[in-house]
């Protein structure tokens, strides 16, 4: 059910309404606070460049079209239990606010709820941390019931341990679940009560949308294509890439975040062998455990995926360490990212390289050991795309068996189960009416396939 239109300015508006107007209304300060001094063997430490994560900060705020006047490092040597940051830098920062007439800083880290209200009252303007403005990001981009729904789980689950007080004449009525607005002071308990509803309400609609998802995997399951899911950093170009693949139309934009619902689609390999292509959310550095949580039965594609396309942005001058983000996700998911059989990279956007970085990663390809060796690509042009689809075909044969088999001419019937059943590798139709074919089966229709063609003879190929 819609929200109930109230007063914004000069017009009544609806509660999405506000989200968008806030957002590119409001005038924000990306501040990058990175302790300066780092452990490269702690577990969770962002090795990336501080300049390097502020622009990826400042990206993600553009992503909601925030008024980004300016963003600044603020190089800690330590953290401060009550506001994250020292005093003398808050200082700096409330004379920047008031100077440039900021209304949104954004904090590029983790806040506690405290530390959140501290700095919201130090520097007298709504502050949000990474993690807020990914739920943010994702609230936005969310499309599919189910996508709504988890999304809106982990924002109130957040929400609920912080209900800021900033901001109140964007509260009353709202009906979404953004963190650009706050509830007003004297709501606060009973907000939380609310919340706490909601989320219990929302918990039982997973559930039945889970189940339809799992009745939706067994149906497909009858017809058992293998499932080939595409995961990387945000913008790799997965999307882009899943458009080309099976001659799609899926959102695709140099944009962080531009796809977040799940997408499968039917497509086939060189030979004709079917496969259900699905692409997925973007992955990124610090993400949010809650969401990584959240996203899990979204993700199940992924965990159940016969081969997994690991797509790099090997024109992106950080992709080493977002390549090692997508690692560490893979492996919170219960994935092996070292299981050769099951993970193709691929590097994407050689069209973005010049000759002579194209020629050296490409010579790094062919360096690897060619089951571990990379694929480069540019899902854009198509470039090095027949050779991605081959590297697919080869790992999903891995497990199969080779036959040749005689058919007669007037067999019909026969020659329709194989091409539907199996890979037709090769064909011949001789002049006798007999059709020679060389086909690929996996093992659970080779019974089958042995019990229609008895004679049929198996090669190695």
């Amino acid at each position: 059910m819609a929200s109930k239109p109230y007063e914004f300015g000069n017009r009544p508006v609806s509660g999405s309404d506000i989200e968008h107007d806030v957002a590119k209304d409001t005038r924000t300060l990306v501040v990058g606070p990175y302790l300066t001094r780092r452990r490269p063997n702690t577990p969770g430490t962002n090795l990336r460049p501080a300049q390097a994560r502020l622009e990826e900060a400042t990206g993600l705020a553009a992503a909601i079209d925030l008024d980004v006047v300016e963003s600044r490092l603020v190089p800690l040597s330590e953290l401060k239990p009550a506001t994250y940051i020292g005093t003398g830098k808050i200082e700096e920062l409330a004379a920047l606010i008031e100077e440039r007439e900021i209304r949104l800083v954004i904090a590029d880290c983790a806040l506690s709820p405290v530390q959140q209200r501290n700095l919201e009252t130090a520097l007298k303007v709504k502050v949000i941390d990474r993690t807020g403005l990914i739920l943010e990001i994702f609230g936005r981009r969310a499309r599919t019931k189910e996508g709504t729904l988890q999304v809106e789980l982990a924002h109130l689950n957040y929400q609920k341990s912080r209900l800021v007080r900033s901001w109140t004449h964007l509260e009353r009525q709202r009906g979404g679940f953004g963190f650009l607005g706050g509830p007003g002071e004297t709501q606060i308990e009973a907000d939380r009560r609310l919340i706490q509803e909601r989320m219990t309400r929302i918990e039982r609609d997973l559930e039945a949308v889970k189940r339809t998802r799992g009745l939706h995997r067994k149906s497909r399951e009858k017809v058992p294509y293998p499932v080939v899911a595409l995961v990387g950093y945000t913008n790799a170009g997965k999307s882009t890439l899943f458009n080309r693949i099976t001659e799609a139309d899926v959102l695709a934009e140099n944009m962080l975040f531009a796809t977040l619902d799940p997408t499968a689609r039917i497509s086939k390999l060189p030979h004709g062998a079917p496969i259900i292509l699905s692409d997925t959310v973007g992955f990124i550095s610090d993400l949010p455990t809650m969401l990584v949580a959240a996203f899990r039965a979204t993700l199940e594609d992924v965990i159940a995926a016969d081969v997994i396309l690991h797509v790099r942005d090997v024109s992106h001058g950080d992709t080493e360490a977002q390549a090692a983000d997508v690692t560490s996700i893979l492996k919170d998911l219960g994935i092996d990212p070292d299981d050769q059989s099951r993970i193709i990279e691929v590097w994407n956007k050689a069209d973005l390289l010049d000759e002579a970085d194209r020629a050296r990663l490409f010579q790094i390809t062919q360096q690897r050991r060619k089951e571990i060796r990379p694929v480069l690509v540019s899902a854009l042009t198509g470039e090095g795309l027949a050779v991605l689809l081959n590297e697919i075909e080869a790992r999903l044969a891995q497990d199969t068996k080779t036959y040749r088999i005689l058919i007669p001419s007037d067999d019909g019937a026969l020659l329709h189960w194989l091409y539907e059943n199996a890979e037709i590798l090769e064909r011949q139709d001789g002049d006798d009416g007999i059709i020679e074919t060389a086909i690929r089966i996996p093992p659970e229709r080779e019974t089958r396939l042995l019990l229609k063609c008895p004679k049929a003879e198996r090669v190695e190929i």
